[in-house]
Parts: structure tokens; C-alpha cells; sequence
């Protein structure tokens, strides 16, 4: 079983890398000591952590890589242009011409794929970052109402 005090110094490392709880400051309104404070703390952390879900100490504000800016989406969309232009092109009697008005079409086909996907990344991201945010709120909101709950005042 982890002791008392291996467990409290676990707690007070998790609280001074929480970001979310450092926003609050907590005044003992009724004279609680410094050590009640910390038990306190400790106590309201772990409630407001059961009650979201959510750890600051563990929260990671990554977002997933971009999509590469390269221009393969054009490349290949003039490739798939050109052969279809091609086809066609041969029906009608000049698979050059085909070839070539393929290719156009397949490079602009190509780089609105290429938009389109910086566009859906951004808006993951932008939502990951909405959640982040509301998930960091809810325990704050948590974690103020417990201390506030064993009469201390939440600025």
C-alpha cells in the first residue's frame, strides 16, 4: 500500500503541473491551517477529477499532424486526368490533345482534394481545442464548488 505521505507529494506534483487548477486562487475563509489546505486541495482535486473525468496533470493539448503541403494530390490528379484525357482523346482521334486536356482538368481536380483535406484537418482541430477547453472548465467549476463546499472562497 503507497503511504500517506508518498501519496500526498503524488497529489501536490499532479496539482502544481495542473494548469487548470492554477487559474483559481483559494482563500481559507474560515481559518483553515495551511497543512487543512493542502488536505483540502488534495481531496478536491481527486473529487473534481472523479466527478469530469478529466486530470489536468495528464491533459495533452496535441493536435494530429497536419496533412503534408505537398503537391501529390495534383501530381496524381493530373496522372488520372492525362489517362482518362487520353482514352478519350483516342476515341475522338488525338489521344494527345485528350492527354493533355485530361491532365488540366485531373491538376485542378486534384488540388481542391488537397483543400479539402487542410480544411477538415482544421476544423478537427478546432474542435479538439473546443473540447479541451470545455473538459478544463468543467473541472475548474468542479474543483470550486468543493472548496467551496468546505468553506473557502474561489476567486
Amino acid at each position: 500500500m503507497i503511504s500517506k505521505s508518498i501519496m500526498s507529494a503524488a497529489v501536490l506534483v499532479a496539482l502544481a503541473s495542473a494548469p487548470a487548477v492554477a487559474q483559481q486562487v483559494i482563500y481559507p475563509a474560515k481559518g483553515q491551517s495551511a497543512e487543512q489546505q493542502q488536505k483540502d486541495e488534495a481531496e478536491c482535486y481527486a473529487f473534481a477529477k472523479k466527478q469530469t473525468g478529466y486530470d489536468p496533470a495528464q491533459a495533452t493539448q496535441s493536435v494530429s499532424a497536419p496533412p503534408p503541403q505537398h503537391e501529390g494530390e495534383r501530381a496524381r490528379g493530373a496522372a488520372r486526368g492525362a489517362a482518362g484525357g487520353a482514352v478519350v482523346g483516342a476515341i475522338a482521334g488525338d489521344a494527345g490533345k485528350g492527354a493533355a486536356i485530361g491532365a488540366a482538368g485531373g491538376t485542378m481536380a486534384g488540388g481542391h482534394r488537397q483543400r479539402r483535406k487542410q480544411e477538415d484537418y482544421q476544423q478537427a482541430a478546432s474542435q479538439q481545442q473546443q473540447a479541451a477547453a470545455q473538459q478544463q472548465q468543467q473541472f475548474q467549476k468542479a474543483y470550486a464548488a468543493c472548496f467551496e463546499g468546505k468553506g473557502y472562497t474561489v476567486k
